[in-house]
C-alpha cells in the first residue's frame, strides 16, 4: 500500500537542521559558562537571520544546479586532456632552476589551458553525441557510394576529378606512423583509439593498412622510403599517409627527440619522398598527408625546391618544372599533393587518454559521413567547420601545401 503521508517540505527540513544543530551548540556554551545572557541574546537574533535565509539559500542552488552541471562535466573531462606538444623543460635541467615567480606563471597558464579543453572537449564534437562519446570512436558505419552515383560522376566530370579505379585489380596502400613511447617526451596516452580508427577507416576505404609504431625521425624516413618504393601504387589510384606523434612547428618528433639533440622528420622529406621524381608510381595520383600533432613555435616551416642529388632529368627554371630524358614527357616535381594538419602553427593540438583526440575524432567521423558524395577537400573544410565555434580551445585544422589539379573523390564501396 502506497505511503499516505504527507512529504515534508524540503525548505523547512533544513532550517529545523540548522536550528537543532545550533541549539546543541549554544546548550553547550552555556553549561560551560563561555556565553552570559547578553551575548547568547545577540547571537540568537543573528541565528534566526541565518535559519530564515535558508529558503532563499536554497532557491538559490536550485537555480544553480544547470550551471553546476555543466562545471562538474568540465571538471571530468579536464581530466582526460592532454597535448601532443611536449614540455622543454624535461629536455633541459637548467630549467628547473626558474624563478618561483616564473613557475607560478607557467602554472597559471597550464590550468588556464585545462579550464579551455574541459570546454573544447564538449564544443568539438558533434551535438548528436551519444554517452561516453560515441564509446570513443563514430559508431556509425561508412556510408558507401552507389555505382549509380560513380558512373555518373566519372561520365560528367572526367575532366574535373582524379581517376577512381574500381575494387577489382586496384591495390590502394596507406601508411600510418604512430609513435606513442618517447625517451625523453611523455607518453602520448589515448594513441590506441586514434590508431584503430585510422585503421578501420582507411580499410574501409578501400586501402591496405601497414602500420609503424615508435620510430625515430631517421627510421620514419627509411620507412617512408621503403613504402614509396612499394609496386603496389603501379596499380593504385591513390596513397594515404597520417602521422600522430608529438610535433614542433618544423615536424613530426621521433621517439628520441629532446630539446638538446632534436629528432625531427621535416616535412618537406615527405613531400621529397614522394614527389614526381622519387615516386614516380603515384605520379599523376592523389598523395595525401595527414598529421596529428603540435606545431612549435618558430617563424614557419621552411620549403625547399627539390633539385638535390644526380637524376636522369634535367630541371628548366623557365617552366619551373622536370624535364625527363626522353625530351617528350615532362612533370611538376611536385604535385597531386594535399596536407592536413590538426592544428595552425605555433598552436597545439588537444587529445583525451581515453577518447582519443579531437582532430582524428572529427576527421573519421566525417569521412564515414560524406565520404561518399563530396571530394577530400570539402570533407577537410566540414572538418575545419567542426572546430569554428570552440570559444575557449584555439584549435584549428589547416588545410596546406595543395598541388591537388583536380577534386579527389574516394568513393566508398566502389
Amino acid at each position: 500500500m502506497a505511503d499516505k503521508r504527507p512529504k515534508e517540505d524540503p525548505i523547512n527540513k533544513v532550517k529545523s537542521m540548522a536550528k537543532n544543530l545550533v541549539d546543541n551548540i549554544f546548550d553547550d556554551l552555556i553549561e560551560k559558562n563561555v556565553l552570559n545572557g547578553d551575548e547568547l541574546k545577540r547571537l540568537g537574533d543573528g541565528v534566526n537571520l541565518i535559519v530564515n535565509g535558508t529558503e532563499n539559500l536554497v532557491e538559490n542552488l536550485a537555480e544553480k544546479s544547470q550551471m553546476a552541471s555543466k562545471i562538474l562535466t568540465k571538471c571530468l573531462f579536464r581530466q582526460q586532456l592532454t597535448l601532443d606538444s611536449h614540455s622543454e623543460s624535461e629536455n633541459d635541467e637548467s630549467d628547473h632552476s626558474e624563478s618561483s615567480s616564473t613557475e607560478s606563471e607557467n602554472e597559471s597558464e597550464e590550468d588556464t589551458d585545462d579550464e579551455k579543453a574541459g570546454s573544447a572537449m564538449a564544443l568539438a564534437l558533434p551535438p548528436s553525441a551519444p554517452q561516453e562519446i560515441r564509446d570513443s570512436q563514430p559508431n556509425h558505419n561508412l556510408k558507401l557510394c552507389s555505382y549509380e552515383y560513380f558512373h555518373r560522376m566519372k561520365t560528367t566530370k572526367t575532366d574535373e576529378i582524379y581517376p577512381v579505379m574500381e575494387q577489382e585489380g586496384r591495390t590502394r596502400l596507406a601508411l600510418i606512423i604512430c609513435n606513442k613511447e618517447f625517451t625523453h617526451l611523455p607518453h602520448r596516452n589515448g594513441f590506441e583509439i586514434d590508431l584503430s580508427g585510422m585503421q578501420d577507416l582507411l580499410e574501409n576505404l578501400g586501402y591496405s593498412v601497414i602500420t609503424k609504431v615508435d620510430l625515430t625521425a631517421v627510421e620514419i624516413e627509411a620507412a617512408l622510403w621503403e613504402f614509396a618504393a612499394r609496386p603496389e601504387h603501379r596499380s593504385s589510384d591513390s596513397t594515404i599517409l597520417v602521422f600522430m606523434s608529438h610535433g614542433t612547428l618544423e615536424g613530426i618528433c621521433g621517439t628520441k627527440h629532446q630539446k638538446t639533440e632534436p629528432d625531427i622528420l621535416h616535412d618537406d622529406t615527405i613531400f621529397q619522398i614522394f614527389n614526381n621524381r622519387n615516386c614516380q608510381n603515384l605520379r599523376d595520383k592523389p598523395k595525401v598527408i595527414i598529421m596529428q600533432a603540435c606545431r612549435g613555435k618558430g617563424s614557419g616551416t621552411a620549403w625547399v625546391a627539390d633539385t638535390g642529388g644526380a637524376s636522369i632529368c634535367r630541371y628548366d627554371r623557365t617552366l619551373q618544372c622536370y624535364i625527363w630524358s626522353d625530351a617528350v614527357t615532362k612533370t611538376h616535381v611536385e604535385k597531386d599533393f594535399i596536407a592536413f594538419k590538426s592544428s595552425t602553427p605555433h598552436n597545439i593540438s588537444w587529445r583525451t587518454d581515453k577518447y582519443g583526440s579531437l582532430f582524428i575524432y572529427q576527421l573519421i567521423s566525417h569521412f564515414k559521413e560524406y565520404s561518399w558524395c563530396y571530394h577530400l577537400e570539402e570533407i577537410f573544410r566540414k572538418v575545419q567547420h567542426s572546430f569554428e565555434n570552440t570559444e575557449e580551445l584555439a584549435q584549428m585544422p589547416t588545410i596546406e601545401r595543395v598541388s591537388m589539379t583536380r577534386y579527389f573523390y574516394l568513393f566508398p564501396g566502389i
